[in-house]
């Protein structure tokens, strides 16, 4: 699971408010245009509406009679007076002697086209089509006003998303009203624009915490998300490819920058059509605000959603609350990361009832409840972990589950990863980077600190430099490119599971060893889109990877996936089939006695497959031959076999590492920084 600004030109300089030239401006060089208001057709607010001054400039006339042959008349018919048309000309300014005089007469003067001269094709058009042009201004008026509501009134999550959501009142709008009625035009026009850009960006914040609500099952933090951007993007390119994602990346651009201008620009013409009827948008305003008032103190709602509504105030204040709590838990983590609770001890007293086992810990990606309670997905699950769990006990194997509470949900697993392995509670990016960069004990470089194992990791989906091997204290890591994979992507996924555990067992497993190999293995195979993918081969015939060739190309298309629901949850269900499969296969093919088997999930996944009240929780397992292994895990409660009971024990993630340590015969000696 990042921003831009534009400025407006200000009505004033357009020509008329909204940026539409009116009927009246000056003619080819300055000269006025003397057409009678017969020829032109009436001002755009129509008779009764409090009109602008005719084309003529010199002359006004009643709603509906003819022009009348003197200023003084003009004045007594409610039509706004210009004292001088040449000196407006000449100085570019507006044809108003007096706003407030206009606003007290009923009529506001329109202000002359400010292109030097010519009236332009608008203008020419304005003349010639009177009443196309009065419903075009009140169209953009309408939109305007759609637009300003729908920004204010937007709410926070898809599932939310509904007509009556959007038949509010916005109390924002009702503020926004009394400031810019209070205002002359030009500190009027500079407020609306700035006021505008304002509303396009927590309209984006918002967009953003609706996305990250979705997908990661939490809200966007301005401080900290910007980098996940790029790698949503990434993930886009691997799954959807170059072409589409630049393309979908170029519209978001353009939509984001259009949002920014058309919101400026709406604030500011609605700024000038509630000047030009003060009276009556004041009188608007105060029964709105009292109607809003009234409607807030009482919970009045409309089909379950208040009506009275502050929905862009609560984003700038959970925004501003959100950086503040980030800026805060910067400094109180780092205090944190420091203690440890076996950072001191010695290595002869870590892990000493496991000296002499292989132990591999593997993340299966998105491995989370869901796949084994959801109605849709769990019949299918359910069933491979039984024949899954048949088999290894055919072959000699036992095994005891429980559940872990991931530190994240949706994505972002390396979050899941480093707090089940650090012991710490590794929610964001800032606390990632703050582990990452600390001395503090992970459980795999555990066993690198005794001595007594080699350490291995295996990293499919590592595509870059990883510094994190250090912290994880691994010797040697095989990334995506160091596995001589030569088949096809299956979307995100670089390669198969089956693929990469074979490859482990060729390069690592399988090989003489002067001591035991401790090993960290990250599979793919069900990372979302879950289109298509991979089925099991033969183990014989893997190869270079070349054999998966014909089963990609004959998967499902990921953009079909994505795009429904239903589909996505039965191949999220098929995918972790297909990862259980490859694991518990590859056990039976090639563990022993004195194989140790750790696997879990690192989060659920996104809620359009788990569901929007889904928990965090993570089935975990430990697989062994040697009774000894689970007798040590004995008192934890867990279930017999690879499916956590529904009651079976609940922990944080973060508490597996310390409870696994001391099951195996570690003695704490607390680290403080």
């Amino acid at each position: 699971m990042p921003q831009q600004k534009n400025t407006h030109q200000s009505p004033a300089a357009a020509g008329a408010p909204g940026g539409i030239p009116e009927e009246g401006s000056a003619g080819p060089g300055g000269a006025v245009d003397t057409k009678t208001p017969a020829e032109h057709g009436k001002s755009d607010d129509g008779p009764g509406s409090g009109t602008a001054a005719e084309p003529s400039g010199a002359k006004a006339h009643e709603p509906g009679a003819e022009a009348e042959p003197s200023e003084a008349k003009a004045h007594e018919s409610g039509a706004a007076a210009e004292p001088s048309e040449a000196k407006a000309h000449e100085s570019g300014a507006e044809a108003e002697p007096s706003e407030a005089k206009a606003h007290e007469s009923g009529a506001a003067a329109e202000p002359e086209a400010a292109s030097g001269g010519g009236p332009g094709r608008i203008a020419r058009w304005r003349a010639a089509h009177p009443r196309r042009a009065r419903v075009l201004s009140r169209t953009v008026t309408v939109l305007a006003a759609v637009l300003v509501v729908c920004c204010l009134v937007m709410p926070a999550t898809i599932v939310a998303v509904r007509p009556a959501g959007f038949f509010r009142i916005p109390g924002e709008a009702i503020v926004g009203a009394a400031i810019l009625l209070a205002l002359p035009r030009k500190p009027r026009v500079v407020v609306g624009a700035a006021a505008g850009v304002a509303m396009a960006a927590l309209t984006v914040l918002n967009w953003l915490d609706m996305g990250f609500r979705q997908y990661l099952g939490r809200t966007f933090n301005l401080v900290l998300d910007w980098s996940l951007l790029g790698d949503a993007q990434s993930y886009l390119e691997d799954s959807f490819g170059r072409t589409a994602t630049l393309a979908a990346t170029a519209a978001l651009i353009v939509a984001v920058l259009l949002l920014f201008a058309a919101s400026a620009f709406a604030v500011v013409r609605l700024g000038d059509v509630l000047a030009r009827h003060s009276a009556t948008a004041t009188r608007g305003t105060l029964i709105a605000g009292v109607v809003w008032i009234t409607c807030s103190s009482f919970g009045v709602q409309i089909a379950g959603v208040p009506l009275a509504a502050e929905s862009a105030a609560v984003t700038l204040r959970s925004q501003t609350e959100r950086v503040s709590n980030t800026l805060a838990d910067e400094a109180a983590f780092q205090k944190v990361a420091k203690v440890d609770a076996f950072g001191a001890t010695p290595p002869a007293q870590l892990v000493p009832d496991l000296r002499g086992k292989d132990v591999i810990f593997t993340f299966i990606e998105s491995y989370g409840r869901s796949a084994i309670e959801d109605p849709v997905m769990a019949p299918g699950v359910d069933k491979t972990l039984a024949v899954r769990n048949e088999a290894l006990a055919k072959a000699g194997y036992h095994a005891k589950s429980g559940w872990l509470t991931s530190a994240t949900y949706g994505g972002s697993s390396w979050l899941g990863h480093s707090t089940t392995l650090s012991g710490l509670w590794v929610s964001n990016q800032q606390r990632y980077r703050t582990v990452m960069a600390s001395d503090h004990l992970s459980l795999t470089k555990v066993f690198k600190k005794t001595g007594a194992w080699n350490t291995v990791g295996v990293m499919p989906g590592v595509q870059k430099a990883w510094p994190e091997q250090s912290f994880y204290g691994l010797d040697k890591v095989y990334n995506a490119f160091q596995l001589g994979y030569k088949g096809p992507k299956f979307s995100w996924s670089t390669m198969p599971d089956q693929y990469a555990l074979e490859q482990f067992q060729q390069r690592v497993h399988g090989k003489k060893h002067d001591k035991p190999v401790m090993s960290e293995l990250i599979l793919t195979s069900s990372h979302q889109p879950w289109s298509p993918i991979p089925k099991m081969v033969d183990w014989d015939e893997l190869g270079d990877g070349s054999v998966f060739k014909g089963i990609e190309a004959a998967g499902t298309d990921p953009t079909d996936v994505m795009a429904d629901t239903a589909k996505s949850r039965t191949e999220y269900g098929k995918s972790i089939q297909y990862s259980v499969n490859a694991l518990t296969e590859w056990l039976v093919r090639y563990g022993s006695k004195d194989t140790v088997l750790v696997f879990l999930g690192d989060h659920q996944p996104i809620a359009r497959v788990s569901g929007n009240h889904a928990s965090r929780d993570v089935p975990i397992s430990i697989v062994a031959k040697d009774p000894k292994v689970l007798d040590k895990i004995g008192d934890w409660g867990w279930t017999d076999g690879l499916r956590p009971a529904h009651d079976a024990p609940v922990w944080r993630m973060n508490a597996f590492r310390d409870r696994f340590l001391t099951a195996y015969g570690s003695t704490p000696h607390p680290k403080k920084g």
